[in-house]
């Protein structure tokens, strides 16, 4: 039987992102993208929430298309604070339209948003060693650095912990407790 890090026990969907996504170094600015935008959606919530929420995000958000998403109408906004399938929390839909506008300035500054989120760890993943769930911190001086940035450049719903959050997804840190199977695969 494999062992997973704790809060990767509940359903078969925490399973799934934990065993092929959660810790794996992402790249590509669409998918940060749609981190950034996910892991703000799920604040006051559950993540496993937003995973079963994920597909109808990415239907609802243009599969994260920026350059679609930061010209969403009034029109459309409204449509997607009816919609069910995803969290309809006008503060957050509204907010995933800013993160639109200002990730495409960020890209064209940086050259991607890749480039610029990645230079909070120097491009390489932090390698932690955690022994237990507990261990776990919600935020650190470089996610709070994080946040800090973001807020400056106008970024929405990027409060440390959610920094942190997002630092854990796209494995900018690894957070696998030292005895899950995935610690070893995620730190090389």
């Amino acid at each position: 039987m494999k062992r997973r890090c704790a809060w990767a026990e509940k359903n078969e969907k925490e399973q799934q992102y934990h065993d092929e996504e959660w810790g794996v170094p992402v790249h590509d600015d669409r998918l940060l993208f749609e981190f950034l935008i996910l892991e703000g959606a799920q604040a006051g919530l559950s993540w496993s929430t937003i995973l079963a929420k994920r597909e109808g995000y990415r239907k609802a958000f243009d599969n994260f298309d920026a350059k679609k998403i930061a010209k969403y109408s009034n029109k459309k906004i409204q449509s997607l604070i009816e919609n069910k399938a995803i969290v309809r929390n006008k503060l957050k839909i509204n907010a995933a339209v800013t993160n639109a506008k200002i990730f495409l300035e960020v890209q064209k500054e940086y050259g991607s948003f890749d480039a610029f989120i990645w230079s909070f760890v120097k491009g390489k993943p932090i390698q932690n060693k955690w022994k237990n769930r507990e261990d776990v911190p919600a935020k650190t001086d470089i996610s709070d650095e994080m946040s800090k940035a973001l807020k400056k450049k106008g970024f929405k719903f990027v409060g440390s912990t959610i920094c942190y959050a997002f630092m854990q997804a796209v494995g900018m840190v690894n957070d696998h407790t030292v005895d899950c199977f995935r610690y070893k695969a995620c730190k090389k």
